[in-house]
């Protein structure tokens, strides 16, 4: 497996917030952070493409919302903040070499971070960064593939996988206060601890799942479960609003 990654950037502190308080961000930290996540992925015996062509845009760190990459296709996304609106572009010749593109365009808005792919669903997040439109169109794209879009309400959160990621056998590590889990009646849920609500966010890599070193109560739990837990310090970029998913794209 590949994992796309992208460094900080050095305008990493004006990057968008939406349920965070501005807090300073320390760049120099942020990269030992990123280099750390990326040896992490190594370590799951992933092989690391670190990226630097939107360098000089805040949020570029967080690659996983350009695009969705499926087994047949890459999306490349349509962000919603202005400021993020030319980051799927120059991802878009790297995503070229190893899949099929399709695009959606604005006004559809979707982010990669509000689609959760489990088994031939795609449950997609409804935030303020998905719109119906973008749901739609994703849908139609996917359906000729034999794939499903599963809406999911997401509230006081940036997007789904913010509130709910999938484990290694297909559970649902969730948040239930930030998402509609009514619309999640078919899956067995973990939920994560109240005084963690920040903790859902984990990334499968291979068998180990990658969480936040600050979520220790998650980690217990996760390993409680049987899976190897691989938990790393990404203090930085949870001052940005990111999470684990945030930092990278998985092409299998």
């Amino acid at each position: 497996m590949i994992a796309l990654t992208h460094v900080p950037s050095p305008h990493m502190q004006s990057c968008v917030r939406t349920f965070v308080a501005e807090a300073a961000i320390d760049h120099e930290l942020a990269a030992r952070q990123h280099a750390d996540y990326c040896q992490a992925l190594r370590d799951c015996r992933m092989q690391v493409v670190t990226l630097d062509v939107n360098a000089g845009r805040p949020d570029a760190a967080f690659i996983e919302d350009t695009a969705i990459v499926l087994d047949e296709m890459a999306i490349v996304c349509s962000l919603a903040p202005q400021s993020r609106r030319e980051e799927p572009a120059a991802i878009e010749p790297v995503l070229r070499q190893y899949r099929e593109i399709k695009r959606i365009e604005l006004p559809a808005t979707i982010e990669g971070g509000d689609v959760l792919r489990v088994g031939r669903a795609l449950l997609v997040g409804q935030s303020c960064r998905t719109n119906a439109a973008g749901i739609t169109i994703l849908a139609g794209i996917i359906r000729h593939y034999g794939y499903e879009v599963r809406p999911i309400p997401v509230r006081g959160c940036l997007h789904l996988k913010t509130a709910c990621t999938a484990l290694p056998d297909g559970r649902l590590l969730v948040n239930p206060a930030w998402i509609d889990i009514a619309a999640l009646a078919d899956y067995e849920l973990v939920t994560v601890p109240e005084d963690e609500p920040w903790a859902a966010n984990v990334a499968v890599a291979r068998s180990s799942v990658l969480l936040n070193a600050a979520h220790v109560q998650t980690a217990e739990l996760v390993s409680s479960l049987g899976f190897d837990v691989r938990p790393i310090d990404l203090s930085e970029f949870a001052k940005a609003e990111g999470g684990v998913t945030c930092l990278s794209l998985f092409i299998s």
